[in-house]
């Protein structure tokens, strides 16, 4: 009975997991479009709804912590809790990233754009794929997928290096370009961080499903 309880208990939190990626994934295409609209009062909504990412992470912690108070898990279980506390936690910091776009899209106002999104959509939607892709080899445990898609960080990190250079000759071309083009940066660099996390969430993976945590998101850049 008390291994039941403790199967019943991750199950719940493994969908508290994937409810949490699909919150943050969304909050990530909307702050990109928020951006990309200059919509203001869409940036305060996502900024509004960071709460409830906030809250369940919070509640998954609590719930962790009550499953090894009451259920008394060996290794492996162990293994399953940690893992869960640890990609919540990259979750939740996502979501802090999205709302940091939001911000930014609040302090940018009405005024245009310096130049169209370009770059950073591809990013955002690329970064929101390999968590799509995350969350399913977390469910899986998957160790082969979660490596996999380590390797596509580079393709997030070398459109940043595209739009930071880009947007660098902006500056210095016009140097009243700099608020604007700050702006942008700073948005691609939380997407950029975005991806990041998802790679962490992968050694997560990689960890639960073997045992062992290796360092599989090197970047080439």
């Amino acid at each position: 009975m008390l291994r039941k309880g403790f199967t019943d208990s991750i199950g719940e939190l493994e969908q508290m997991v994937l409810q949490m990626g699909q919150m943050v994934i969304t909050a990530v295409d909307r702050s990109i479009e928020a951006l990309k609209n200059r919509d203001t009062a869409a940036a305060q909504q996502i900024i509004d709804d960071d709460e409830q990412i906030n809250k369940l992470r919070w509640q998954i912690e609590e719930d962790c912590i009550n499953l090894i108070a009451t259920q008394q898990p060996v290794a492996s279980d162990l293994r399953e809790i940690i893992a869960v506390l640890a990609i919540s936690t990259e979750l939740e910091r996502m979501g802090d990233y999205a709302e940091g776009i939001a911000k930014i899209t609040l302090m940018h106002g009405s005024e245009p754009l310096l130049k169209p999104l370009a770059g950073i959509p591809v990013m955002a939607k690329k970064a929101a794929d390999m968590l799509q892709k995350a969350l399913e080899a977390f469910i899986a445990r998957d160790a082969a997928k979660a490596t996999a898609i380590c390797d596509e960080d580079d393709q997030v990190d070398g459109l940043y290096d595209q739009i930071y250079r880009e947007l660098l000759t902006y500056m210095i071309e016009d140097p009243r370009n700099i608020t604007k083009a700050t702006y942008l940066i700073w948005a691609a660099h939380n997407v950029e961080r975005i991806a990041d996390r998802v790679t962490n969430i992968c050694e997560r993976i990689v960890f639960l499903a073997t045992g062992k945590m290796p360092q599989v998101n090197v970047s080439k850049y």
